[in-house]
């Protein structure tokens, strides 16, 4: 199969999209498939054997910490170049924009996947009132898909409420080849908790913005001196965070990856994740690989892959008092290692390959179903 993505986003961009895109691109290549990537171009020009094509990207003025690539009409030129049995456009909204208009107008099978929940964030950014247009956006995008993947039931049924078509939950995944509780390191709790390490080490890791609603942490801080706090991340948000935490025991690292990324995680005692905007939330699966305890907002998506008091605490997202308590409650060392065992217990043997499996199925069935539609439109 000749497989090209299209994608707003890719290495060495650090998230939960390169990570199931860059898992599902090695699935794919070592069971014998073609895969060419069109992204921004950040000067990657190859991955494990999959063509990376770079196109123009820029800062945009109303999100400064990384480059987007416009929507470009070379687009049509390397699609009729690749000439690919099956087009998927991952987050379509500016460069995957000309992805789905080209491969439509050209009539190339096509899938797109809904990953990040941009209306939802307009609130954050005090653009409420734009959240009816982008909705409109984004299914006007995804309609001209014959099938549309997202990454929770919750999100199926809201794209489902918007009125997206063919929509289909995409497995999860996660490494527990390289996350694991094993990986835990004494010099890196070292540096995490700034030479603290007797103190219960609490972890973020993930894109600092405002509507991860990282500020919340600082209230356990204040209550208690048991915690110190280690952000792994950067992001538009990180300069008005670090003011923000000023005076408290928090270390800011900026990005980690591999090895390093996956020693953080096991040499924590808690993992923090405050945000209600994701659609799955894939560093809840990196710690809980790492036999990491969760606290977490209670939301559709957190809940779908995490039980309260089994594989972690959920609390009330609306109370900041709620979050409070529900971290004071990890004090509890019992309770904390009781969360770990049962977290990697339930997910260390999930791995990448059945929703990479799962992928090449959807790819499979919408060109079968293209080639059919075609097939008719010939005989006519």
């Amino acid at each position: 199969m000749n497989i090209l993505i299209i994608t707003e986003t890719f290495l060495p961009s650090t998230d939960g999209v390169v990570t199931r895109l860059t898992n599902s691109i090695r699935y794919f290549l070592n069971n014998g498939h073609q895969v060419t990537v069109i992204a921004p171009d950040l000067g990657v020009s190859e991955f494990e054997g999959a063509k990376v094509i770079g196109l123009p990207a820029r800062k945009l003025p109303f999100y400064r910490s990384k480059p987007f690539a416009l929507p470009n009409h070379r687009v049509k030129k390397l699609l009729l170049e690749c000439s690919p049995d099956i087009v998927h456009v991952v987050n379509p909204a500016l460069l995957g924009a000309s992805g789905v208009y080209y491969a439509k107008k050209i009539n190339f099978p096509l899938i797109a996947s809904y990953h990040t929940q941009v209306p939802k964030y307009a609130e954050y950014y005090h653009l409420s009132m734009l959240k009816g247009l982008l909705w409109w956006y984004f299914r006007k995008l995804h309609k001209k898909a014959s099938l549309n993947l997202c990454t929770s039931h919750v999100v199926k049924e809201e794209l489902e409420q918007q009125n997206f078509n063919d929509v289909h939950v995409w497995k999860r995944g996660v490494d527990n080849n390289l996350f694991h509780p094993d990986k835990s390191d004494p010099k890196v709790r070292d540096r995490l908790t700034n030479g603290m390490d007797d103190k219960k080490l609490l972890l973020y890791v993930g894109r600092l913005a405002p509507e991860k609603e990282i500020e919340k942490i600082r209230t356990v801080l204040e209550q208690s001196d048991q915690f110190v706090f280690a952000i792994v991340g950067d992001g538009p948000h990180r300069a008005p965070l670090e003011q923000h935490f000023q005076g408290t025991n928090t270390v800011f690292t900026g990005f980690m990856h591999g090895e390093e990324l996956a020693k953080a995680y096991a040499s924590a005692d808690v993992f923090v994740f405050p945000s209600t905007t994701e659609t799955l939330g894939l560093v809840l699966m990196e710690a809980m690989a790492s036999g990491l305890p969760i606290v977490a907002a209670d939301s559709g998506p957190t809940r779908e892959q995490i039980e309260h008091d089994k594989h972690g605490l959920l609390y009330n997202p609306e109370s900041v008092e709620s979050f409070k308590k529900t971290v004071l409650r990890l004090e509890d060392e019992a309770l904390r290692k009781y969360l770990g065992e049962t977290a990697w217990k339930d997910i260390h043997q999930m791995g990448w390959d059945d929703q990479s499996r799962q992928a090449l199925a959807f790819y499979q069935q919408v060109i079968e179903s293209h080639n059919k539609d075609y097939d008719k439109k010939e005989c006519s």
